[in-house]
C-alpha cells in the first residue's frame, strides 16, 4: 500500500542522502502515516482511515463528519 494520507493527499518526497564525502544517494521522505479508527455519526459506523499526523490534527480542527464528506466527494471509499 502506498504511503498516502487519505485526508490531505500527502505523498512521499524524494531527495538525496549526502554522506560526509558528499556522495549523494537517492532517498525517500515518507509522511508519518497512521491507521486510525473514527466513529462517524453521520454514517452511523466506525471508519478506518490511513492519515498522516498532520491529517489527524486537521480532523480534530474540522471534525470527522466534514472530513469524511470531503473524502466521499472525491470518490474515495471509506
Amino acid at each position: 500500500m502506498s504511503a498516502r494520507c487519505q485526508v490531505l493527499g500527502t505523498v512521499p518526497g524524494f531527495g538525496h542522502s549526502i554522506s560526509h564525502s558528499h556522495v549523494r544517494t537517492k532517498r525517500r521522505f515518507d509522511p508519518n502515516i497512521q491507521k486510525k479508527r473514527y466513529w462517524v455519526p453521520s454514517l452511523g459506523r466506525n471508519v478506518t482511515l490511513r492519515v498522516s499526523a498532520k491529517g489527524i490534527k486537521t480532523i480534530d480542527r474540522k471534525g470527522i463528519d466534514v472530513v469524511v464528506a470531503q473524502i466521499l466527494a472525491r470518490g474515495e471509499k471509506v
